[in-house]
């Protein structure tokens, strides 16, 4: 390497801690043009009245809206958010000092863990985690600390459901040491699906408590809960509120994943550190999507105990679309775990595994190859779950892949063609 090429190298704090499965995914897409199922996006239409809200604001006569907004977040979003989580977490949220906008939900958590996490400090990642929550604790000079996530051990023909996927106890409580700064919460859970439990939202409470730690609780599948779970955040249980900071996301909440508008909420002096960082790197955000999204959030809080709230109705949709994956992935001889929330499913497909030959694929990890033997052979993809697990546990997701089933049914159908085509 010559001098200049050394001194210009990526900052040791950049460095990937893994291959980013992302872009390598979707490059795989672009050259053999498979049936999508791995990237996690409706390929749909999003509700009628959000898009043409869109259109009217684009073509609105205040000219402002087209201009630089409030750097924190824009006025009528930020108070529209404070009304809706102040209903649902009962208590006032003051909508200029514990909300902010930002650029997606990423951002939220970027600006979250850069403005608490200092060098040496611990963070508590529960795995499978999304994958950047590992190199932004890295990027911040923090220590990542990982606890997975595992299924039981169920009877032979019981189909597990997300919910049989549990922390250990013990396990957990040993993560916890003076250094810890952070635990990183994501719930409704991707990939799994798992909609945690009072008990278990509980004991991650009394621990964050004992050992005076913050919590950061990803909530972006807020809305997307299958009866009978319900949803619970952990900044209502006693304590939690002022260690707390929740992250929201437009594109889960309208399924309008390209708009890029996210927020986190919180007491006021957590939300600081996350101003300061977002003021001088993002500064501030997109002022006519904001005002969209306020008019959408307006509008769902007007029926937000009726059946015809978007945010009530979106699980009713998509419940029959998990429910008939279930099936698919069973009847093709794969397990499939059934997810409590969200839109995605894991199944394990090594039933399969002697029908299949992997060897034309070189990856380290069994996932990786049956990913790319199925897009490449079958024309469906899938994305490897062990993607969102750090090195040391990566054989605990090998066995298993990744679906997103919020697709057209059609589309979901022609999954199902597939599968059975090759197992006749």
């Amino acid at each position: 390497m010559s001098t200049i090429d050394e001194k210009f190298k990526l900052p040791s704090r950049l460095t990937p801690t893994q291959k980013n499965v992302w872009i390598e995914y979707v490059q795989l897409a672009e050259d053999y043009k498979p049936l999508n199922l791995g990237l996690g996006i409706p390929d749909y239409p999003p509700p009628n009245y959000v898009t043409q809200t869109l259109a009217q604001i684009a073509k609105s006569g205040d000219c402002l809206l087209h201009q630089y907004t409030r750097d924190y977040g824009h006025p009528r979003l930020v108070s529209a958010l404070s009304q809706l989580y102040s209903r649902l977490v009962k208590r006032p949220i003051n909508p200029q000092t514990e909300i902010l906008t930002t650029v997606g939900a990423f951002e939220a958590l970027f600006s979250t863990i850069i403005g608490h996490v200092d060098q040496g400090d611990e963070v508590i990642i529960i795995e499978p985690f999304f994958e950047c929550y590992e190199p932004m604790v890295k990027m911040a000079g923090g220590v990542p600390k990982f606890i997975p996530l595992r299924l039981k051990d169920l009877p032979p023909n019981q189909v597990p459901t997300s919910g049989d996927w549990t922390l250990d106890k013990d396990e957990l409580e040993g993560l916890f040491t003076p250094k810890t700064k952070l635990l990183v919460l994501n719930n409704p859970h991707n990939p799994l699906g798992k909609v945690f439990k009072l008990e278990e939202l509980q004991h991650i409470a009394d621990l964050c408590k004992k050992w005076n730690v913050l919590c950061i609780s990803d909530e972006v599948y807020e809305w997307i809960v299958y009866k009978p779970n319900k949803h619970i955040r952990i900044a209502t249980l006693p304590g939690m509120w002022d260690r707390t900071i929740t992250i929201g996301s437009t594109g889960k909440t309208f399924s309008v994943t390209g708009w890029k508008l996210g927020w986190a909420y919180g007491p006021s002096n957590l939300l600081y550190n996350l101003q300061m960082v977002h003021q001088n790197s993002v500064y501030t955000g997109n002022t006519p999507i904001q005002e969209v999204v306020a008019i959408g959030l307006e509008k769902e809080l007007e029926c937000l105990d009726r059946n015809d709230c978007y945010f009530n109705s979106i699980s009713s949709e998509l419940v029959v679309k998990r429910d008939f994956m279930v099936k698919v992935l069973s009847e093709v001889g794969m397990k499939p775990t059934v997810p409590e929330g969200g839109y995605f499913m894991v199944a394990d497909w090594t039933p399969l595994e002697s029908q299949i030959d992997l060897s034309s694929e070189k990856d380290k990890w069994k996932d990786y190859r049956f990913t790319k033997w199925m897009t490449k052979n079958l024309g469906l993809q899938g994305i490897p779950p062990s993607a969102f697990y750090t090195e040391r546990d990566k054989s605990l997701a090998e066995n298993f892949v990744r679906y997103c089933f919020f697709k057209k049914h059609e589309n979901l159908e022609e999954a199902a063609r597939i599968l059975k085509k090759w197992k006749s």
